[in-house]
């Protein structure tokens, strides 16, 4: 297949999956005004945005190695198509604005180039060096784009991203823990999958059935049990247990050798790792569009959803990077291919272990529950005086 060709159809592929999956969550959140309905629809979307990584990875190993890898692109034109004609049933379509009001598309143009600059950055920064010209060049002009995307944001009258949303502080918080997070899951999936082929001898199916534990787990949690905790636990305390299980599951991954057995280690990690993402997925969404007014639903949603594909692109970016830079220096120490490639894996398990743990932080502080105000007789007295 020609390079050009994969690069434009994939770019294809990611507009369009931005220009749907954005308004995902404000569709579930206009549809479903009762508290136990969203988050029972809340739960079936998380088991399919996040066990869809784990099934494809079965599905796409499949594919490879009994048919041909060209099926793992062919086999989303049928699901496309039934999606596309199931929406058009079952989804009550709301009259927008509409493009005569005006479309922000330099500043879609001026974002889009300033994320690609700072992926292009960090990709290439193991072969120039991360101090070198050409790493500090790309990465210094993707901030100064994002500097010029603000500037713009804050004076067009109809902005892609209005600052205002900017101030609300779950939906900010909840975004950045979101962000965290994807890095991780990402990475589970992305090195994970890698060490399994290269330094544990797995095919391709045999990567996907290993990922099989994370698959049930999640959905064993997130259809039914997730809407059942967050009614005991509430989102914050349920968002941190989950939190708390994928560190644990990162933290298993980050210790694996080459020479460890699939159970119990990476099984338990698997599973933890899906139960983590069954029990904080949903939180984290539901938090995030906690105050957002209805005429905004649709712009929260987007973000929501930016901060989890921007994460996990500049962290899959960055774990390639970290990864292959740690295993040429192993290999450079004279340690076996086997034993380089294991020790770049574990460094970059850590790294995302690290990034989690930031989005515990960031849910134990910034989206912590506000107290009620304690109302005294004497101020009572005060306020009927």
């Amino acid at each position: 297949m020609d390079p050009v060709v994969l690069i434009v159809a994939r770019f294809l592929q990611g507009a369009g999956g931005a220009l749907s999956a954005g308004v995902i969550i404000a569709l579930i959140i206009t549809g479903f005004t009762e508290p136990d309905e969203r988050a029972r629809a809340m739960s079936v979307f998380t088991f399919t945005i996040a066990g869809g990584g784990s099934l494809g990875l079965l599905a796409g190993g499949l594919l490879t190695q009994w048919i041909n890898w060209h099926w793992i692109f062919f086999i989303n034109l049928p699901i496309g198509l039934i999606t596309l004609l199931a929406g058009r049933a079952l989804i009550e379509d709301h009259a927008g604005l509409g493009l005569k009001e005006g479309v922000d598309v330099i500043g879609s143009i001026v974002v889009s180039a300033a994320l690609m600059l700072g992926v292009y950055a960090i990709v290439t920064s193991a072969e120039y060096g991360l101090a070198s010209a050409h790493t500090v060049g790309f990465g210094g002009g993707a901030l100064a784009l994002l500097a010029v995307f603000v500037w713009l944001e804050a004076r067009l009258e109809n902005p892609i991203l209005p600052l205002r949303i900017l101030r609300i502080r779950s939906l900010m918080g909840a975004s950045a823990a979101r962000g965290m997070v994807a890095v991780g899951l990402f990475t589970t999936f992305f090195i994970g999958a890698l060490y399994l082929q290269h330094v544990r001898g797995y095919s391709a199916f045999g990567t996907g059935v290993a990922f099989l534990p994370h698959s049930i787990a999640l959905a064993a949690v997130s259809l039914g049990v997730s809407a059942w905790l967050m009614r005991r636990l509430g989102p914050q305390r349920m968002l941190a247990f989950g939190l708390v299980l994928i560190i644990t599951a990162l933290v298993l991954l980050a210790g694996a050798g080459p020479h460890d057995n699939y159970f119990p280690r990476l099984f338990v990690a698997f599973a933890l790792f899906g139960i983590g993402a069954g029990t904080s997925f949903m939180p984290l969404t539901i938090i995030a569009m906690a105050d957002i007014p209805a005429a905004d639903t649709g712009l929260a949603s987007g973000l929501s959803n930016l901060s989890m594909q921007v994460s996990a692109a500049i962290g899959l970016a960055a774990a390639g990077t970290i990864s292959t830079d740690k295993t040429r220096s192993l290999l450079a120490q004279g340690e076996s291919l086997t034993n380089a490639l294991s020790g770049g894996y574990q460094l970059t398990f850590m790294i995302a272990t690290a990034c989690v743990v930031i989005a515990l932080v960031v849910v134990l502080t910034v989206l912590r529950p506000s107290r009620p105000a304690v109302v005294t007789p004497q101020l009572e007295l005060k306020k009927a005086a």
